[in-house]
């Protein structure tokens, strides 16, 4: 599959910018506000955030490309979960805080936040973990209750190292070998969806389940391989939710040049864990005999 690398250190790969070329000169992510932590396997900072396939729109690769707008999408799930009007503080100082204040807030633990849970492991691997944890604290302080927040781009195949090497001579666009390993969907995405939402079910204070963060061509690719959204039955927030949270560059408020794109948030689609599980589960077959039909072929030249 071939691509062209669309994000490059947080801009458009065709913006010349002076924001555009520090960020590249300096290796830094303009959403983090510091160092990009996608790199080679020689150890170079790539700064490729989206790429977009030839025959196809932009898909984000970068997971930290959906943190813009200083993690709106924690604002947007704790908004979604818990309702409107929350302080979202890291989580080692979010009981002082409401101590404090008298006010019910949020506590958040995750990378750069209040850090990783320290969750018991399963036969020495850490399963439980996800991404991040949104806790609701009280006025005083005490939980109530908490979501799971899973945030997932897409992995890449192939290399987009010649396109790489094109934006730092010169800032010219040059088509790459990259691809996007969607078969990631059916190996790893999914199965630990299902996996880690049944695991909270079985959390007393995890009342609205699990939340999914994803861009608008991965949900795609899901919604396929379960067989549609129609099938994924809408219900309410409960302990076996999965609650989809779809994203996309904003194509109204896109700065012309010198700026990070803006994500849209373009849709909210809540099911259970028990629904994706059937879906996933129910493989569509080929005809009978493909196998047949393929060897005689070949036999026959």
């Amino acid at each position: 599959m071939a691509s062209y690398i669309w994000e490059f250190f947080g801009y458009r790969a065709n913006d010349t910018s002076h924001n555009a070329v520090q960020a590249f000169q300096a290796g830094q992510c303009p959403i983090l506000k510091g160092d990009c932590e996608k790199r080679f396997n020689n150890g170079v900072t790539s700064g490729v955030c989206t790429i977009k396939p030839i025959k196809s729109g932009p898909v984000i690769c970068c997971p930290v490309r959906l943190y813009s707008e200083n993690y709106k999408i924690l604002r947007d799930v704790t908004h979604q979960a818990f309702g409107p009007g929350f302080d979202l503080l890291p989580g080692r100082e979010a009981r002082s805080h409401a101590k404090k204040t008298g006010r019910p807030c949020v506590a958040v633990f995750g990378q750069r936040w209040g850090g990783e849970l320290r969750l018991p492991q399963k036969s020495g691997r850490g399963s439980y973990f996800v991404d991040w944890v949104l806790a609701k604290l009280d006025g005083t302080g005490s939980l109530e209750e908490f979501v799971a927040v899973e945030v997932q781009s897409i992995d890449t195949t192939g290399s987009y190292r010649k396109g790489f090497d094109a934006l730092s001579n010169g800032r010219t666009d040059e088509k790459t070998g990259a691809g996007l390993n969607w078969e990631n969907v059916n190996k790893r995405i999914l199965p630990q969806l299902i996996y880690k939402g049944q695991v909270l079910q079985r959390e007393s204070l995890c009342k609205k389940g699990l939340f999914f963060v994803c861009p608008q061509p991965v949900y795609q690719r899901i919604m396929d391989r379960l067989g549609g959204q129609a099938g994924l039955v809408t219900y309410a927030l409960q302990p076996a939710s999965i609650t989809f949270m779809v994203y996309s560059h904003s194509s109204d408020q896109a700065p012309q040049t010198g700026g990070v794109i803006p994500l849209t948030h373009d849709a909210t689609h809540s099911t259970t864990v028990y629904k994706v599980q059937e879906a996933f589960n129910n493989v569509t077959l080929p005809a009978a005999d493909v196998y047949k039909a393929a060897i005689e072929n070949a036999l026959d030249g």
